[in-house]
């Protein structure tokens, strides 16, 4: 067991670029000597074969000549036999004849000893292989049926050259083996650096990033496997994090001025009642007026901040649906009609009446009145402002607010909705606004799988439409 522990330790401890080049050398090292064990035993079965063919073919042909012969047997004439074997004998081989009573009539050899192999009659033509002496041999014996006489034909053929020709072929393979492993080596070193290589380079992205900042990006791969899908993968959410955090500075540096502001107004005013106000009612009463104001202000930009927040990062929880929107709507602009009677609020809801929004009351509220207080704020003279609403063929509820006001910039209008973004900064500021309330309505449809959208042109008005998902009532 502990063996076991200890070479699993010391498995754990091997760098993965040489667990790859092991791995991979073993798996293409056993793939090598797979293959050529298999030739090996392909090769010895064919050379068996073709030595067991070519024997019972010279077979035949002596059958075939003692069958066109049979006079020479008959008239005891072996001489001419013997000439013969001696013609088709090949070397390390020797050809026998016996009669029916196991008696040899006569023997050709090439280099076999006759005392390798003993003679014996047999019924069937059949090979067999024998040893003798530490000598190996391929024996076929045939039977010799002729007009009175029964006999047995036999070749044997030594297996020396069979047996050098398996050696040279053992020899070819171990020196396979040899270079199949240094090949297996190099194969699994070359293999473990083309599988690592964009590991690695995610890995001096990641030291870059940490010595040089959050701008270095993997190198894009040449190809669209999955390790080059996870360097895309990587730049991409390293692309999103640079946002985020270039988002987050921006906003701490926004939050830092509109906090500064407010501050500074009521320091100076503090000390210039410290200075002289104490005694002079006037200066006393425009200070504390001011900063009253100010504190007002500063208390709004928290609270702001604060529902910023909670778009974004706070829970989500079950605070129902929006079961009329039609009817919300109306209640709300009566009460906007409450604080701004000298507007116009022309409205056309009805198609929203019979469906129900995926969003609580009070986040749809929040993000209404943050659109129709900018609408007011920035209708100026034209005291109109239109709603209407609409569900698309997709199930999604469409509220438009429409205002005719001074409209904005078009080189303003993607940035509307960042935070702290305001067209003109001093003249809104003026207005009491802090460039969040649009943010937060958009992070509030967002959370709710819904968008926000914004058409505006200079001089003639601002179009905001909220998009949410739609519910047939009562689902």
């Amino acid at each position: 067991m502990k063996m076991l522990k200890g070479i699993q330790y010391a498995h754990a401890r091997i760098p993965i670029k040489w667990k790859l080049t092991l791995w991979a050398a073993v798996l293409l090292f056993f793939f090598f000597a797979a293959y050529n064990v298999t030739q090996y035993m392909l090769m010895s079965r064919w050379i068996v074969n073709q030595e067991k063919m070519d024997m019972e073919q010279e077979m035949r042909e002596i059958l075939d000549y003692f069958l066109e012969n049979e006079r020479l047997l008959e008239e005891n004439e072996l001489f001419q036999v013997r000439n013969y074997l001696y013609r088709v004998n090949k070397s390390n081989q020797l050809i026998r004849l016996f009669d029916g009573e196991n008696r040899r009539l006569l023997i050709v050899s090439n280099d076999i000893p006759e005392s390798w192999t003993d003679g014996l009659n047999v019924p069937t033509t059949g090979v067999t292989a024998l040893s003798q002496g530490g000598h190996s041999l391929m024996v076929l014996r045939s039977p010799l049926h002729m007009a009175g006489f029964k006999g047995t034909i036999e070749i044997a053929r030594s297996r020396e050259e069979y047996r050098q020709l398996q050696v040279r072929l053992i020899h070819v393979m171990v020196a396979f083996a040899a270079s199949a492993a240094v090949l297996s080596i190099l194969g699994g070193q070359a293999l473990a650096r083309q599988l690592l290589r964009p590991l690695q380079a995610l890995t001096a992205t990641i030291k870059n990033i940490r010595q040089r900042g959050l701008q270095e990006r993997m190198p894009p791969g040449s190809n669209t496997d999955e390790l080059s899908t996870l360097g895309s993968l990587f730049n991409s959410m390293m692309d999103e994090v640079e946002r985020a955090f270039q988002q987050q500075s921006q906003f701490v540096q926004d939050a830092a001025h509109e906090l500064w502001t407010p501050v500074t107004i009521i320091e100076g005013h503090l000390a210039l009642l410290d200075r002289w106000g104490k005694e002079n009612p006037a200066v006393l009463e425009e200070s504390l007026q001011a900063s009253l104001q100010e504190l007002l202000r500063l208390k709004g930009l928290v609270q702001e901040l604060l529902a910023l927040m909670n778009a974004e990062c706070g829970e989500l929880e079950e605070m129902g649906r929006v079961a009329d929107p039609a009817g919300m709507i109306r209640q709300i602009i009566r009460n906007m009609l409450l604080l701004y009677p000298a507007f116009r609020f022309q409205m056309r809801v009805e198609e929203l009446s019979g469906i129900s929004l995926d969003i609580s009351v009070q986040h749809l509220e929040q993000i209404l009145l943050i659109i129709l207080d900018n609408a007011v704020k920035y209708s100026e003279d034209a005291r109109i402002v239109e709603i209407s609403g609409v569900v698309n063929a997709s199930g999604e509820a469409h509220i438009r607010i429409r205002d005719y006001g001074t409209g904005i910039p078009a080189e303003d209008l993607p940035y509307v909705m960042d935070r702290f973004f305001r067209v003109d900064k001093v003249r809104r500021r003026g207005q009491g606004g802090n460039g969040l309330g649009l943010s937060i309505a958009k992070r509030l449809a967002e959370r709710h799988n819904g968008s926000i959208a914004i058409s505006s042109k200079e001089g003639e008005g601002t179009a905001v439409t909220i998009i949410l998902p739609a519910l047939a009532s009562g689902k």
